[in-house]
C-alpha cells in the first residue's frame, strides 16, 4: 500500500533529512586513505545518537551496522570493516536516520585520495543520473519516466544501470511501496501523486549491469568486478515540484 504524507509529515522527514545531510558533510571530512569503514560506521552511529536520532538500519532484517559501506566493485549493502581504505578507492556510505519517528535515507559515493579518471567519470555520471531522475519526480509523471531518464543518460555514455536494486517509498518504514527502478519506459508505471515520498538512488556500473551476491547474503557486487557508484536522495512529490529532503 502506498501512503501519502501530510505537509506535517513531510516537514518532519525534512528535519531528519537535514540531520542526515549534516552527518554526510562530516563523513566527507573523514574520507582519506587509511581510515576504515568500521571507523566511519562508528562515527555515524555516535553522531546520530548525539543529535537525538536513531541509526535506523541497525537491526533491520538482522543487519548489524549503522551504515552500508560499499567499496569499489561493491554495488550496495557492503559491510563496514576494519581494513583501511586505500588511495584510489571509491566508497559509498549509505544510511537511514530516524528522528522522532520520521525517516530519511541517502547514499553518497566518495573518492579516497587521488582516484582514476575512470572512477571520477563514473561518479560524475552517477550523480548526474540522480538529478536526471529527480527532474522527473513531478505530479502526474509516472515511475517509468524516472527510470527512463536515468537509464538513457547512463547507457548513452556506456555505463551499466543496476536492475536488481531500486529506489522505494519511505515513511514510517525504511522500505515502502512503490519500487522506483532506475530503468524503464516513459509513460509507464504508477502515476506520481502529491504527498508521495520516495528515494531515487541510481547504482551505475563501469561495466555490465548484472550483480552477484557475497556469501554474507547482503553485499552485492558487480558481476565483472568493475567499479560501481551510487547517489541517493529522499524526495517528496509536491505541487511545487520535487522537494529534496536530504540535500547536502
Amino acid at each position: 500500500m502506498i501512503t501519502l504524507k501530510s505537509n506535517r509529515e513531510i516537514q518532519s522527514m525534512h528535519e531528519a533529512g537535514k540531520l542526515l545531510a549534516a552527518c554526510h558533510r562530516e563523513v566527507a571530512k573523514l574520507i582519506k586513505p587509511g581510515i576504515s569503514t568500521s571507523a566511519i560506521d562508528r562515527f555515524v552511529e555516535t553522531y546520530l545518537k548525539k543529535h537525538g536520532a536513531i541509526p535506523e538500519q541497525i537491526g533491520y532484517n538482522g543487519y548489524q551496522y549503522a551504515t552500508c559501506a560499499s567499496v569499489n566493485d561493491e554495488i550496495c549493502h557492503g559491510y563496514p570493516r576494519k581494513e583501511p581504505l586505500a588511495n584510489g578507492d571509491i566508497v559509498t556510505i549509505d544510511f537511514v536516520v530516524n528522528l522522532n519517528g520520521s525517516l530519511a535515507d541517502s547514499a553518497w559515493t566518495y573518492a579516497v585520495g587521488d582516484i582514476s579518471d575512470e572512477a571520477k567519470g563514473l561518479m560524475d555520471v552517477t550523480l548526474e543520473c540522480l538529478y536526471k531522475g529527480i527532474e522527473q519526480a513531478q505530479i502526474g509523471n509516472r515511475i517509468g519516466d524516472i527510470g527512463h531518464a536515468v537509464q538513457t543518460y547512463a547507457e548513452a555514455r556506456g555505463y551499466g544501470v543496476v536492475r536488481e536494486f531500486t529506489g522505494h517509498g519511505i515513511g514510517p518504514r525504511i522500505h515502502e511501496e512503490p519500487q522506483i527502478p532506475h530503468f524503464g519506459s516513459p509513460g509507464k508505471g504508477l502515476r506520481l501523486k502529491e504527498g508521495m515520498v520516495i528515494t531515487i538512488e541510481p547504482m551505475i556500473n563501469v561495466g555490465v549491469w548484472e550483480s552477484k551476491m557475497d556469501a554474507n547474503g547482503w553485499t552485492a557486487r558487480t558481476a565483472d568486478g568493475k567499479l560501481s557508484a551510487q547517489y541517493e536522495h529522499t524526495i517528496a512529490i509536491t505541487k511545487d515540484g520535487p522537494l529534496i529532503l536530504t540535500m547536502q
